[in-house]
């Protein structure tokens, strides 16, 4: 099941080490199957309020997302981000190609029964 890194940035200072960051993502994403699927851009909103970056990036599999984020080459360019930017980050799996939505109530259910 594919995973995805979502990253919800603000207050991006887009200088030197932002820079850097973005010219050697890339090369950290390759030996892990990761790709950009979002990187940012315009956000139309039809409901409530949005402001800052959404960056998402697809991965084969929860194992290859963790396995990325915790290499060394990662790690080094990291900092480059996180001194230069404030947000939210986390892996979310994604869904099969026949999800259907009443899928997730199968998944609510000993919730339910727990608080009823």
């Amino acid at each position: 099941m594919s995973t995805y890194a979502i990253g919800h940035l603000h207050d991006v200072n887009v200088g030197p080490d932002i820079v850097e960051y973005l010219r050697r993502i890339d090369e950290t994403l390759a030996p892990f199957g990761g790709r950009f699927i979002i990187h940012g851009g315009p956000a139309t909103v039809m409901e409530g309020s949005w402001s800052g970056d959404l960056i998402v990036i697809g991965f084969p599999d929860k194992t290859s997302a963790r396995a990325w984020y915790d290499s060394p080459a990662y790690r080094k360019i990291l900092p480059l981000r996180t001194g230069n930017s404030r947000g939210d980050m986390f892996f979310i799996d994604g869904v099969s190609s026949d999800h259907k939505a009443a899928d997730i109530l199968t998944e609510l259910a000993p919730m339910h029964q727990c608080l009823g």
